[in-house]
């Protein structure tokens, strides 16, 4: 097993893309510390899944969207587990609204979840790692962005700008954190099956279109997105730091002729 005796932290890991990927960093061999914020019932059902993998599992709970909380949730993850040695900032949100609509309580909400929460969680994250024992130095983090760090989303002003920032943020603290023995990356997700989006999976139509778009012909899966986090937490990416994998099926990439 790829993980075998580390400790991940999944942020937002209570559902969605965030609890597949803590299902599999599990089956890899790691201990996971599943993080939520509302639903703890989800977050339960997410680390049973993780102890039936024969791995320890805990859930915590914090808004991240405060530096304290993002802070405070790492040492609570360290004190229970002894060390972490995988951080996956996977906690995000979005509001949509037109451009010249969006509030700043709407921007708040999704910049200091998207990019303030994935800054301090990872700040708590190094300085764990750099004030253990020299063994336990090194560690992996892992940011979960999107295509819209690089692909415009009209009516998404927000959430383009948080992704964009944590795009320039995973490449800086690659530079920075080298030296340290710890990687940074991010994967970007393009168009995934999650609950998020069940009224566009619904309508045939809409999924037709968006299908059309992606050169792989179909809508990604969870564990699409997992398996590229699971690679990069493990010591298979140590040479692998400042890059963003897009799974995305060649969402990006696509080129439509006229």
């Amino acid at each position: 097993m790829k993980l075998g005796g580390k400790v991940a932290l999944v942020t937002g890991s209570s559902r969605g893309i965030g609890s597949e990927i803590a299902r599999r960093l599990a089956r890899e061999g790691a201990d996971v510390a599943v993080h939520y914020n509302q639903r703890r019932d989800a977050a339960e059902e997410v680390a049973a899944a993780v102890r039936a993998e024969g791995r320890r599992a805990a859930v915590f709970s914090a808004n991240l969207g405060s530096a304290r909380a993002a802070s405070d949730l790492v040492s609570q993850v360290a004190s229970r587990f002894g060390r972490v040695d995988v951080l996956v900032n996977n906690a995000g949100a979005e509001r949509k609204a037109p451009f010249w609509e969006v509030t700043e309580e709407d921007f708040d909400a999704v910049v200091d979840l998207n990019l303030k929460g994935a800054f301090f969680a990872t700040q708590a994250f190094v300085r764990h790692l750099t004030e253990a024992s020299a063994e336990r130095r090194a560690g992996k983090v892992v940011n979960v962005s999107s295509v819209h760090e690089d692909v415009a989303f009209p009516g998404f002003a927000a959430y383009c700008a948080s992704k964009g920032g944590l795009r320039m943020l995973t490449r800086t603290l690659a530079v920075e954190l080298g030296p340290l023995g710890i990687t940074v990356n991010a994967v970007a997700p393009g168009a995934i099956a999650t609950e998020i989006n069940e009224d566009l999976l619904a309508d045939e139509k809409r999924k037709a279109r968006l299908e059309s778009k992606i050169p792989v012909g179909r809508i990604g899966t969870k564990a699409d997105v997992a398996s590229v986090v699971a690679f990069l937490a493990s010591g298979d990416a140590d040479y692998v730091t400042g890059s963003t994998y897009f799974v995305d099926g060649g969402l990006t990439v696509h080129y439509e002729e006229e």
